[in-house]
């Protein structure tokens, strides 16, 4: 059954960030960039033709495993990755945290 765009709630809210993540897409890894994030999903950006629509995506974000996602949309480099479980508020206030405020020194993406 193919999903489309409408049969996905839009979560909550959406909060921009910038931070390379580590990733399986079909069991390869695959490092993104999570450009943002809710409850329900992120956006991130790969190589061009790094998923296809309806790919389990498993991400580890600032060393915690988000939800189990899937592939919702794909426009060139960006994906839109749908969550099957949400993903905790206090665990995205932990995020944006982490990553919003560059008032710490850089941290090494090693840290993953």
């Amino acid at each position: 059954m193919g999903m489309n765009l409408q049969t996905i709630p839009r979560a909550s809210q959406r909060r921009s960030l910038s931070l390379m993540v580590k990733s399986r897409v079909r069991s390869r890894v695959v490092f993104v960039d999570l450009v943002d994030i809710s409850e329900g999903g992120c956006k991130i950006r790969g190589k061009a033709g790094f998923a296809q629509l309806g790919d389990r995506v498993t991400m580890k974000v600032a060393g915690v495993n988000a939800p189990l996602g899937t592939i919702a949309w794909i426009e060139g480099p960006m994906a839109g990755v749908a969550f099957e479980g949400m993903m905790h508020p206090a665990m995205l206030d932990h995020l944006c945290e982490q990553t919003g405020a560059s008032r710490a020194e850089p941290r090494q993406h090693r840290s993953i």
